[in-house]
């Protein structure tokens, strides 16, 4: 929802946090996982001691393409081959995804990297503590921007600008995000300050759950917005706008999604969430064979996950990027992937940077403890301990720094409240 000046800061998260409310719907996983199932010699046999604490595991997913990883875990029988007997539910938006993890009816969860991040710096009322021991995936979302600036405006956000400033006289332009803390809401945020346009005063940002955008565009609520796939390749097949710029060209190879549970659950239940890596880390290979993505689409397409045309998800995942203003590229390296380049080691330089752009944008009125919160929930010993268990040798630690498409470099061994505060663009403010 849009920000009023009227309203404070906090008060305006508070009231986005709230919003998108919506139901769950079940989808079931019994003694069959369908003709894809293990056979029973392939099933996973425990002893006592490295059985999970806990065999039956309900997952969490939003209807994006990068729910993939949780979704071929449980139609190909890999959570079933560990011990883990799934269910998956689909929650309408954001919001009800992680108050389903806090009332217990989610024990994991598909999750933006952002939220856990929000949740422990006490934004968005009562959260409990989320750790994140697994990245989901690399790339894939984008910023799409509506038909009338096609030709006008390509990948600069500069060439945004003179419109912003016209349109402030009358109306605002508007752009949605999925949820306030989340890496849409940074994508946007970051996308519109390098054009010189101040995400806080010069426009309108409201929230929309991803299933929703692009029947929110064609209802004329918004200019833009900024959303995982398959939904900026929707809006190019329904005709009503066009890829501005994709989020792997604005920082390539940035994390997008991880699998979260509550601290409290990973601490009593370690065994389970092992057992939940090893499962996806077999998904996650899987899917990074392209020869797989055909068969992939066919799945995640499916009305009870995605529920779009199994053609609409192909074309990217397969680096095929119709821009839909006459671009077109062939990108097999940066579409998004799920395995490949240490993809999934749960990286804390990742969670510094989200809270210098919370800082940046005045979401923290004092500088938060970076070190502590990143470590606090990249639980990189349950994914180092689950891997060295299936004897994958993984890239490890990286505290490599890393340019964005404004050339603004971040280096999580830096200072990062001098980051923050370094933007031309910014509203730290200080308590």
């Amino acid at each position: 929802m849009a920000q009023k000046k009227s309203v404070s800061r906090r008060r305006f998260l508070e009231t986005s946090f709230a919003s998108s409310l919506g139901t769950m719907a079940l989808v079931g996983c019994n003694s069959s996982t369908g003709s894809n199932a293990p056979e029973a010699s392939n099933v996973y046999a425990a002893t006592a001691n490295e059985a999970p604490e806990v065999s039956k595991v309900t997952f969490g997913i939003i209807a994006l393409t990068d729910c993939s990883p949780i979704v071929i875990a449980h139609e190909k029988g890999f959570f079933k081959e560990f011990g883990i007997e799934s269910v998956i539910t689909k929650p309408a938006g954001w919001k009800p995804i992680q108050e389903a993890l806090m009332k217990g009816d989610t024990q994991g969860t598909h999750i933006l990297v952002g939220m856990p991040v929000g949740g422990a710096v006490g934004l968005g009322g009562k959260v409990e503590k989320m750790v994140i021991p697994w990245l989901l995936n690399r790339n894939g979302q984008g910023i799409t921007l509506k038909n009338k600036f096609k030709g006008k405006v390509v990948a600069d956000p500069k060439e945004l600008k003179p419109f912003v400033d016209e349109a402030k006289a009358t109306k605002k332009l508007t752009f949605a995000m999925t949820f306030p803390v989340g890496t849409h809401a940074m994508w946007l945020r970051y996308y519109l300050a390098a054009g010189g346009i101040n995400p806080i005063s010069d426009v309108e940002v409201i929230t929309i759950p991803p299933p929703q955008m692009v029947a929110n565009m064609k209802a004329d609520t918004m200019d833009g917005f900024c959303v995982g796939e398959p939904w900026n390749a929707r809006a190019i097949a329904d005709d009503i706008g066009y890829t501005s710029i994709t989020t792997q060209e604005m920082w390539k190879d940035h994390p997008e999604k991880g699998l979260a549970f509550t601290a409290e659950f990973a601490e009593q239940n370690p065994k389970t969430v092992k057992a939940v890596l090893k499962a996806v880390h077999k998904a996650s290979v899987w899917l990074d064979d392209f020869n797989n993505r055909p068969e992939q689409c066919d799945i995640v397409s499916r009305e009870k996950y995605i529920n779009c045309p199994k053609e609409i998800i192909l074309g990217r995942l397969q680096g095929n990027i119709d821009y839909g203003d006459g671009r077109k590229v062939e990108d097999t390296e940066s579409c998004m992937y799920f395995s490949k380049k240490n993809c999934n080691y749960p990286q804390p330089a990742y969670i510094k940077w989200w809270l210098t752009q919370m800082r940046r944008w005045s979401f923290l009125d004092k500088a938060p403890d970076y070190d502590a919160i990143a470590k606090q929930i990249m639980r990189t010993d349950l994914y180092e301990e689950a891997m060295k268990e299936i004897s994958y040798t993984h890239g490890g630690l990286d505290n490599s720094p890393w340019t964005m498409f404004d050339g603004v470099k971040f280096d999580p061994a830096g200072d990062m409240e001098a980051y923050a505060k370094s933007f031309a663009v910014q509203a730290v403010k200080d308590a």
